[in-house]
């Protein structure tokens, strides 16, 4: 109901819109577009190319909306196990590093189902690497390898097609790690055809003559999502507040798709029917954009085909600028490539909603001609004097203030709240310099020849990033010489018409700077993804078992949280285990302590470099750490905005990321005691290797010294070098398994705790 009612609210605000808008271009076009004969061709053309982007911009909104009807999803079908057909699993791979390689392949092998023997996974390496088919048997997994291949993923996927034989087939780029129920949840929908649901609301089979032999299911598409967060979240420290920039397309857009049948086959964490594959002639080769064409093809002969909106597999999203613009490039010459190749809108197999829905994908890709135009517009007004839009300022309050509201609100309401104009601005703003060519080049038949795929790793020996930002920066100090000047413009001469280009470059303005602090980039200086979520642990030392649970996790590390302060040595040799379990997996792993915080609850942090792993606990750890959703934000925070993004984005890049490197746990304590001669000492710091000591009189203390003598924990004390009264306790290992010794130090810390509170 509250679906419906979003849509209803939607289209109702779509009428009001357009029609405003409706008023505002008829007047754009007959009464403020520059004549020759008044301004020259220059203005003319200058002033026709905003008004085409303009109306681009909202008829690819239109046409969106037009597509928007009630979100249908699917409901996923019970099914009889004996069901469940035989599976094969396709790892698409060419030169991925087998450390990526392994965690989604050890995935694949924990995929749930009725009966595993039906589940087949292959490693599909169109390089025939030896390292990877040396993989593939540690984890008794199919290897497909081939050489000389030329016809790239679309090659390889084939090759892997013409050796099997299940009737349906899961596709894996080799990032995108699988949940364990990915299987349960989409291997039912393809028996959508042959079961329903009887009074009582259960799923039963179809009778034979209810049937309809043409109803069948052609692949099931499930989001792309990243556990990582992308380069617009991380680089601009978004990663709190906005959602994966992927998450508009998979979780809403391709959603909407599936009541015209026109959803994206995405290449990966997809299902797919094997018939529906031969029959189209396997993965479309010719294209750089194999999964895209071949969906159309499937679509085009009737099957039906559905996106979902749940999460069940995520992967690493591009880590370096470089790596996303090779990305997008390929998407977008791939897309027109593939739409003119099929002769969409001649195509006598596609329906008018599915040529409707795959044209709004080719209108996506010239936002970013529209960007450009957006951004050298006022540009070109203030410094060159090109007259763009000739019109004074109350029809411009009066016709365009009324469509521009109400059609940005318009497409935040459209966006499901997963974006926003403004984020929609400064993602465009980004990317347009390095896309507007190579996609105008595609539109004009001029092709790329070769392309590379998206490296996921962090450098790769690229070049900076950071030179990528000249045209930005260029822009950016066109827009504030422009601003000076319109403002000197609205302070000597009142010309109050400058309001709206003043409006207009404060916001391109914004976009730029956005873009700037977005490419000059942030530092990622760890090894492995950083996983936030608690799950119990039990860590041993000793003989000593200690329970607290995890604040984050990765592949190399962990932190975990412990209530009271206990021993654990920052030996890297020290034998430190620990047991994780979470639904059902347990590893049982070591590691050495990195550094010891204390929290703002008067807990203690632990953090631990993990040791090298057996590969049965490297298989339950990578699952534990993997085989969850992941923790990215999944809409916009409203909290997000024009001043918090910019104000947050300086803080938290000129902020002191200084880390603690304390290893041991460090407590303030205050007690006096006696030595075995007599003398008077006073106890002022401890931390489970060195306490600090103090004489009460003039005396000196000794080089060696037992304090608590005869008390049933003698600690042994050795001067050390460090500084003055610091000693080092030589016994430690004796006293962390004394009871007694331990009760001191649960005193100490109430001590340190009562110290801290003031």
């Amino acid at each position: 109901m509250k679906e419906l009612l979003h849509i209803i609210i939607v289209k109702l605000a779509t009428v009001v819109t357009y029609f405003f808008l409706a008023i505002y271009y008829v007047w754009r076009l007959f009464f403020t577009i520059p004549r020759p004969a008044d301004h020259g061709w220059v203005a003319c053309i200058c002033g026709l190319l905003l008004f085409t982007a303009e109306i681009s911009s909202a008829f690819e909104v239109l046409v969106q909306v037009i597509m928007m009807k009630k979100i249908f999803q699917p409901e996923l079908p019970e099914i009889p196990n004996s069901w469940y057909p035989e599976v094969d699993i396709f790892i698409a791979t060419h030169n991925e590093d087998t450390n990526l390689l392994f965690k989604t392949a050890n995935a694949c092998t924990m995929l749930r189902y009725p009966d595993k023997s039906k589940v087949h996974v292959f490693l599909c390496d169109d390089a025939a690497r030896p390292e990877v088919q040396k993989l593939a048997q540690e984890l008794k997994i199919g290897y497909f390898g081939l050489k000389n291949n030329k016809l790239a993923k679309a090659g390889n996927l084939n090759n892997a097609l013409s050796k099997t034989f299940a009737p349906l087939v899961a596709t894996f780029d080799a990032d995108m790690i699988p949940n364990s129920e990915f299987l349960l949840e989409t291997v039912p929908f393809f028996f959508l055809p042959k079961v329903k649901k009887d009074s009582n609301g259960n799923w039963i089979p179809k009778e034979k003559d209810e049937i309809d032999p043409n109803e069948k299911v052609g692949f099931i598409q499930t989001p792309q999502s990243f556990y990582n967060p992308d380069l617009f979240q991380y680089n601009l420290y978004s990663e709190n507040s906005v959602p994966n920039e992927q998450d508009y397309f998979f979780r809403h857009i391709n959603i909407e798709k599936n009541r015209d049948n026109a959803v994206l086959y995405a290449g990966s964490n997809t299902l797919i029917s094997r018939e529906a594959l031969e029959r189209v002639g396997g993965i479309a080769t010719g294209t750089i954009t194999e999964d895209f064409e071949t969906g159309i093809r499937i679509e085009a002969l009737g099957y039906k085909c559905y996106a979902i909106s749940k999460l069940v597999a995520k992967g690493l999203a591009p880590m370096t600028f470089r790596s996303l613009i090779k990305q997008r490039e390929r998407w977008a010459r791939g897309c027109i490539y593939s739409l003119r190749r099929i002769h969409l809108f001649r195509n006598k197999n596609l329906t008018f909603a599915q040529k409707l829905s795959y044209f709004a994908c080719r209108l996506y890709w010239e936002s970013f001609s529209r960007r450009l135009i957006f951004i050298m517009s006022p540009l070109v007004f203030v410094l060159f004097h090109i007259p763009i839009v000739v019109a004074g300022l109350e029809p411009l309050l009066l016709i365009w203030l009324p469509s521009y509201v109400l059609y940005s609100r318009l497409l935040k309401l459209i966006a499901g709240g997963y974006r926003d104009a403004r984020w929609s601005n400064i993602i465009d703003t980004i990317m347009f310099p390095y896309l507007v060519i190579p996609i105008w080049a595609e539109i004009l038949g001029i092709q790329k020849k070769k392309f590379s795929i998206t490296s996921k790793s962090q450098s790769g020996g690229e070049p900076d990033d950071r030179f990528l930002v000249l045209p930005h920066v260029v822009l950016l100090v066109c827009c504030l010489f422009s601003l000076a000047i319109t403002l000197r413009e609205l302070i000597l001469y009142r010309a109050l018409g400058a309001l709206i280009i003043l409006y207009w470059l404060c916001i391109n303005s914004y976009s730029l700077v956005m873009a700037i602090l977005f490419i000059n980039g942030r530092t990622n200086e760890r090894k492995s993804e950083r996983f936030q979520f608690d799950i119990p642990i039990e860590v041993t030392y000793n003989n000593n078992t200690y329970k607290g649970w995890t604040v984050d996790v990765s592949e190399g590390g962990l932190a975990f949280i412990l209530n009271d302060a206990v021993y654990l040595p920052d030996d890297k040799e020290a034998n430190i285990s620990f047991t994780l379990s979470y639904r059902m997996y347990e590893a049982h792993i070591s590691g050495h302590i990195s550094s010891v915080t204390k929290t703002k609850d008067k807990s203690w942090k632990y953090s631990i470099e993990l040791n090298k792993m057996s590969l049965l606990n490297k298989k339950q750890y990578l699952q534990i750490i993997f085989d969850r959703e992941h923790t990215l934000p999944k809409h916009l925070l409203a909290s997000s905005s024009y001043v918090s993004d910019i104000s947050s984005n300086f803080a938290l890049h000129n902020s002191d990321k200084t880390e603690t490197n304390r290893k041991t746990a460090r407590l303030l304590i205050k007690e006096t005691t006696i030595l075995e001669d007599g003398t008077e000492v006073k106890l002022q710091g401890f931390n489970f290797k060195y306490i600090k000591l103090a004489p009460v009189s003039e005396k000196s203390l000794p080089d060696v010294l037992v304090l608590y003598p005869q008390s049933g924990f003698d600690i042994l004390c050795e001067k050390t070098d460090i500084r003055p009264g610091i000693y080092i306790i030589k016994n430690m290992e004796q006293l962390s398994t004394n009871k007694l010794f331990l009760a001191k130090v649960k005193e100490w810390e109430a001590y340190d705790n009562k110290k801290r509170r003031r």
